[in-house]
């Protein structure tokens, strides 16, 4: 879907900019070219579309319907299973959080998704399939799929729901506002689309320094952080380079299909397999730059909560790695 963007990116820093291919440099501002262009493209998509489905659904009758019906905890499932097989790092999965949220989804079942989908992909599993075998491969898609499910479920049992941003409030509150004003929408689908569209792009505007700023960190940190270091350091097998190495993660960046060959780099080089699967899932799931866009959607302390959460059920798993594999 994004081969033209990648080829622009391209095109434009190495060839149109002469930056030399494959220096730090040129790594870096190509890595921001590209997923800020994504970024923004995917942003604007699933907003746009789920301003369609609140147009025809409102708000409160998808929230009615998943608070009146007893789904058993199936709901935070499902989200983590989107979240699996949806192939966006952590950066691109902040837009479909924001869709969610907007739509009226539970915040604990969207962040489910939100936890599972940097981690497990369908690109990643592959790789990981042929460079580490169908066992370890399994313990990482499962391990993930739960890491997602229990950390939203507990983390939707805290009402954190006043903890996201006075923005989001804000929105939220509009719509209900305007369904209360206007009453049932019959106007046909052209005549809605309009507003949809102005919508959904004032919403893309309302993130765009926030998803520069960390794509921005986010390129930096791909460009010219070594791998070198994390090697001499996290190779020891002892106890504490579990949480060593969920520590010099997180500000790293990257999606899981990136960062699968380092890991096995890492594991060539001594880093055991648990400790090394443990630092990709921070890379993934903890980043910085995944912060810096959550800053526009939840407070300082809902992104302490959710980063805290998903720090322990990840150095936790790298324990049970490191000891079944």
């Amino acid at each position: 879907m994004f081969n033209w963007v990648d080829q622009f990116s391209d095109w434009l820093i190495y060839h149109v900019f002469n930056v030399a291919e494959d220096s730090s440099l040129g790594n870096a501002l190509d890595f921001f070219v590209y997923d800020t262009i994504k970024i923004i493209i995917l942003l604007f998509l699933i907003v746009f579309i789920m301003g369609i489905v609140n147009s025809y659904l409102p708000i409160e009758k998808l929230k009615n319907y998943l608070q009146t019906r007893n789904l058993y905890g199936l709901e935070y499932l499902f989200a983590s299973l989107f979240g699996a097989i949806t192939p966006f790092c952590s950066c691109s999965s902040v837009p479909l959080f924001i869709g969610f949220v907007q739509g009226g989804i539970p915040l604990g079942v969207t962040l489910s998704f939100l936890i599972t989908s940097p981690l497990v992909n369908e690109i990643a599993i592959a790789m990981f399939l042929g460079l580490f075998g169908w066992q370890a491969t399994l313990i990482y898609a499962v391990s993930g799929i739960l890491l997602g499910t229990f950390g939203g479920w507990l983390l939707g049992k805290f009402n954190l729901e006043p903890l996201l941003s006075e923005w989001v409030k804000n929105i939220l509150k509009a719509k209900q506002e305007k369904l209360a004003y206007e009453g049932k929408d019959n106007r046909p689908f052209s005549q809605r689309l309009p507003g949809i569209s102005k919508e959904a792009w004032g919403i893309v505007k309302g993130v765009f320094v926030y998803i520069l700023i960390g794509i921005g960190i986010g390129a930096a940190m791909y460009g010219y952080v070594p791998e070198n270091f994390f090697e001499q350091h996290l190779g020891s097998g002892a106890w504490w380079t579990v949480p060593a190495a969920v520590v010099f993660a997180v500000p790293i960046y990257a999606n899981a299909a990136a960062i699968v060959p380092v890991i096995q780099v890492f594991v060539s080089k001594g880093v055991p397999l648990g400790t090394a699967i443990a630092f990709m899932m921070a890379t993934v799931g903890l980043s910085i730059p995944e912060g810096t866009m959550l800053k526009k959607v939840m407070t300082l302390k809902l992104i302490g909560i959710y980063f805290g959460t998903v720090t322990v059920f990840i150095i936790i798993s790298g324990f049970i790695f490191n000891l079944l594999l």
